[in-house]
């Protein structure tokens, strides 16, 4: 399982003030948090500062990197905000993310094409969110040929279905994880990806549900998630759910989590 710690964004008010003070330590001490705790990738967000994103994308991948041997999925729809950070970028980042909404798809190849970055790839068109599994398999489709076309090969794709919020339409949990089963049939090779926490958006009890949302897209073929990777229940949930999918050969990382006390808690 893939995963990309979701911590240093912006959007969370304690990651905004740290960017504006430009507070070293803090930003460091959350990569070392995630990185040991068992993120491959550490996401870095500055989205919310108009005009500024630029350089604070720039800083925080530098100050990220200062502090963990990770790589950074570089949060932006920008390409000038992408290509500040991808200059000073140590290995192969994650590009976080393109869509088949055609300003962004245009404004991003460039960016991306005949590169070995690894690409999040939304199942999103200018028609809107997908609701079924045909309307994301539609747009995949589309997608994933077009960034083929560009020498971005599957494999390098981390094609993410969007999950929309139960409370809305009690179709949404197993349209989503119908169609993650679907693309990875349908294109081998191909790694899936998602920020699952919008499945609870508008209940209670959000992380019991996560978890167990979690554990079902598992099932079917989910390979990597944009989570807090400080979250020990989630993590854990993870591990367990790896092993039942049969993705844990001997249940090796599974008996490493017990021996390491990490169901403990």
């Amino acid at each position: 399982m893939i995963i990309v710690g979701e911590l240093i964004n912006a959007s969370r008010k304690s990651i905004a003030a740290a960017i504006e003070n430009g507070d070293i330590a803090a930003i460091q001490q959350i990569a070392i948090d995630q990185a040991e705790a068992g993120a491959d990738f550490i996401d870095v967000n500055a989205g919310i500062f108009v005009g500024k994103e630029s350089g604070y994308l720039k800083w925080l991948t530098t100050t990220v990197q200062s502090s963990v041997d990770k790589p950074c999925a570089l949060d932006s729809p920008d390409p000038k905000a992408l290509m500040a950070a991808i200059e000073v970028h140590r290995g192969t980042p994650m590009i976080n993310s393109i869509s088949f909404e055609k300003e962004r798809f245009d404004a991003l190849m460039p960016v991306i094409s005949g590169t070995d970055f690894k690409v999040v790839a939304l199942c999103m068109s200018d028609a809107g969110m997908p609701e079924t599994v045909d309307d994301r398999l539609k747009i995949a489709d589309k997608l994933v040929n077009a960034l083929n076309q560009n020498g971005i090969p599957v494999e390098h794709i981390y094609l993410d279905p969007l999950v929309q919020p139960l409370s809305v339409n009690n179709t949404f949990g197993m349209e989503f994880v119908n169609a993650i089963e679907k693309i990875v049939c349908t294109f081998p090779g191909i790694h899936t990806v998602c920020g699952l926490s919008n499945i609870s958006y508008g209940l209670p009890n959000r992380k019991y549900m996560n978890q167990i949302f979690m554990a079902m897209a598992i099932a079917k073929g989910l390979d990597g998630a944009i989570v807090n990777p400080l979250d020990k229940r989630m993590m854990n949930c993870i591990v367990a759910a790896e092993a039942l999918a049969g993705r844990d050969a001997f249940c090796i990382k599974y008996l490493k989590a017990h021996r390491a006390g990490r169901f403990d808690s």
